[in-house]
């Protein structure tokens, strides 16, 4: 869903990417600051700070878009650093539901289903990209944006509903889920099944 708005994101923030491309900050460093502040949201969440949490996810979540505004304005994309990227996405990932499952704000069992079901999202569309062969796959009901959306939009409504933050994990999972299913399918469509 969002994922077709990146192009306009990318517009806005790119000013900001040329003017940090003209410094010593590169690309990985922006990717490694994003999984040190995605550690801050979940210690925010383990103490029971979860409006905090959300706001650095905000944090998160603008570093990720940094790094690639820095990479594509100083031409310094490189194939080891868009792995990089994906890679510390899903450790950000993990560090945030997980910090919320030790803030018992989720039954473990939730966000440990909501969790796998973000990583296999991430990796069918690796699979799908490299041994599929496919240039893009980014099909699906949500993508990281989405389910990162709805974790703060949560965050934000625990005063007003204490177990909200739960629901939504449970919601991330499944979205999670039938992207999955969509990207398979979306792979059988282009490969022909072969």
């Amino acid at each position: 869903m969002l994922g077709k708005l990146r192009e306009k994101y990318q517009k806005i923030i790119a000013p900001i990417g040329r003017v940090l491309s003209k410094t010593a900050i590169s690309p990985n460093m922006i990717s490694l600051l994003s999984l040190f502040t995605s550690l801050l949201s979940s210690y925010a969440y383990v103490i029971g700070r979860p409006f905090e949490g959300a706001l650095i996810i905000v944090l998160v979540g603008i570093l990720d878009m940094l790094d690639g505004a820095i990479a594509r304005a100083s031409n310094r994309v490189t194939r080891f650093g868009a792995t990089f990227d994906h890679v510390i996405d899903r450790y950000a990932e993990f560090f945030i539901i997980f910090g919320i499952i030790l803030g018992q704000y989720t039954e473990w069992t939730w966000g440990m289903f909501s969790l796998f079901s973000m990583i296999m999202a991430s990796f069918t569309r690796a699979k799908a990209e490299s041994i599929g062969g496919l240039k893009s796959c980014t099909v699906g009901i949500a993508e990281r944006q989405e389910k990162l959306i709805i974790i703060i939009g949560a965050s934000f409504l625990i005063p007003l509903f204490s177990n909200i933050l739960q629901y939504s994990i449970i919601l991330v999972g499944l979205l999670s889920s039938v992207t999955v299913v969509q990207r398979l399918a979306y792979t059988w469509k282009k490969t022909g099944g072969n």
